[in-house]
């Protein structure tokens, strides 16, 4: 292995640890409405990129470009955490988002290549960020439904997303969540036997 080839590699390691963080932040949003632990950030990387890969492949985009945009847009929280909307009002946040991504990225063998999804997801610079944007959202919703029917004030969450919302599949599958109980999906997958 040459001497490059090292540097890359040890720049990648720390990159996979530096991930790990994104286990640990939670998603500060869901404290306003009462919910003690809510998911992390992770965890809402994952289902946003699924989320995204389905959308992408309903609207004829490419699936792996939108869930990686997905999967990928919260990576400056593993230095900046998670600050919701109400924090939001009194800081620049995209600024320092910016910054820190770009920090995280430089000098990685594929950095150029998140940094310009990234950009592409936070200027709708392509369908693929237009979709990883509403995956994003459309988690966030699902997310708040499933709050709601353990009985928190969330639906304000769901309003607003609504209104955010640009392809016809994210905007269906919203209309589908609504009216989607969170525990309809295992009903009748229980195996019952005597």
């Amino acid at each position: 292995m040459d001497k490059t080839n090292k540097s890359d590699m040890n720049k990648i390691t720390n990159f996979m640890f530096e991930l790990g963080q994104l286990k640990r932040v939670k998603r500060s949003g869901w404290w306003l409405a009462g919910i003690d632990n809510p998911e992390s950030v992770a965890e809402h990387s994952f289902r946003a990129g699924m989320v995204a890969f389905a959308i992408a492949k309903l609207e004829n985009a490419n699936p792996e470009r939108s869930a990686l945009m997905a999967l990928m847009n919260d990576l400056h929280e593993a230095r900046l955490n998670d600050l919701h909307k109400v924090g939001h009002r009194y800081i620049n946040f995209k600024t320092a988002e910016a910054s820190a991504i770009r920090e995280q990225l430089i000098g990685l063998p594929f950095g150029d290549d998140l940094l310009k999804m990234f950009d592409e997801f936070h200027t709708d610079g392509s369908k693929e960020g237009i979709i990883a944007r509403d995956a994003d959202l459309l988690e966030c919703a699902v997310q708040a439904k499933e709050y709601l029917s353990l009985g928190y004030d969330v639906q304000n969450w769901i309003d607003n997303i609504e209104k955010l919302l640009k392809t016809d599949t994210a905007k269906n599958l919203l209309e589908e969540v609504k009216k989607t109980q969170p525990t309809e999906w295992w009903k009748g997958l229980k195996k019952t036997e005597r």
